[in-house]
């Protein structure tokens, strides 16, 4: 799977991405990571990705212009471009080619202004098309969707992810006929795109196969069935007075398979009985859970 990132601040996924699971994935070759500057877009020597919002109010919002040309050239390529790692990028702002070719503006007036519709920086060459696929481009934003599990898997099936992250007030609204999907992690605010995008990339790569080191370790996982996921034990046995239950201990694969599964439907019950609506249940399963409302 290739997934690739578009945001002002791109060094936000160092640290995850080259870390656990994330990183183990990208030495299997299951994933290929990217994560783009949007100043990379801009045209003006203080790389500005924002402006003042029309009708006056409060913060900036994200200028369409560099998202769009981001977008176009990231499709068109393939893998748009590898700018490296943070200081790589803080010495791509200083010595761009975009901002020594620009040409010299009036003072008081923007870098853009004044330029011609089809301007581009000298020695730019064409994006070189590729088979690559289309991503299926996703926005953060508080307005999407609720983030699942359910999603999280529908998210996997895709051969390419593009996860266009915003910052500040929000972004240009006209931005989000770029968006197949538009995810929200929930109801609070979050400082920029890039930590949703964290969650939900997370998610997703732990579902592609060979990427957890158990094979069925995604399949147990909490709401994998709907269902939060039975309580976890290991060694020792015993510790500061609390055991394990013996079941887990007895080597009798079928009564650990019966007591995880009732765990898992006590634990939902109590803590998220939303949950079991949704929930195919078998006829054993609502007798044990019958049985659980009786004793209250």
């Amino acid at each position: 799977m290739i997934i690739e990132t578009l945001s002002t601040f791109p060094c936000m996924y160092d640290s995850v991405m080259n870390s656990s699971m994330m990183r183990i994935a990208q030495e299997k070759g299951i994933l290929d990571f990217h994560a783009y500057d949007l100043r990379d877009w801009t045209h003006d020597r203080h790389r500005t990705t924002d402006d003042d919002p029309y009708g006056g109010g409060a913060g900036l919002v994200m200028k369409c212009e560099p998202l769009f040309e981001a977008y176009d050239e990231i499709c068109s390529s393939g893998e748009g471009r590898d700018f490296g790692s943070c200081p790589e990028r803080a010495d791509w702002a200083a010595s761009t080619k975009r901002v020594q070719h620009e040409p010299e503006v009036p003072s008081g007036t923007s870098a853009r202004a004044g330029l011609p519709s089809d301007w581009a920086p000298p020695d730019q060459p064409a994006a070189p098309q590729s088979d690559c696929p289309k991503p299926c481009t996703i926005f953060l934003a508080p307005q999407g969707e609720r983030f699942c599990d359910e999603t999280a898997l529908e998210l996997a099936k895709e051969e390419r992810l593009l996860f266009i992250c915003g910052h500040y007030e929000g972004i240009d609204e006209r931005a989000y006929t770029l968006a197949d999907r538009v995810i929200s992690l929930g109801d609070y605010v979050l400082t920029s795109g890039e930590l949703a995008s964290m969650v939900v990339i997370d998610a997703v790569v732990r579902k592609l196969p060979g990427v957890l080191g158990a094979e069925d370790g995604a399949i147990t996982e909490s709401f994998s069935d709907g269902l939060l996921e039975y309580p976890q034990y290991t060694r020792p046995a015993e510790f500061r007075g609390m055991r394990v239950p013996d079941v887990l201990l007895s080597g009798d694969h079928g009564k650990v398979a019966k007591w995880r599964r009732e765990q898992s439907l006590l634990r939902t019950a109590r803590l998220r009985p939303d949950l079991l609506a949704d929930v195919e249940l078998s006829p054993a399963d609502r007798d044990f859970l019958q049985r659980l409302g009786e004793e209250g």
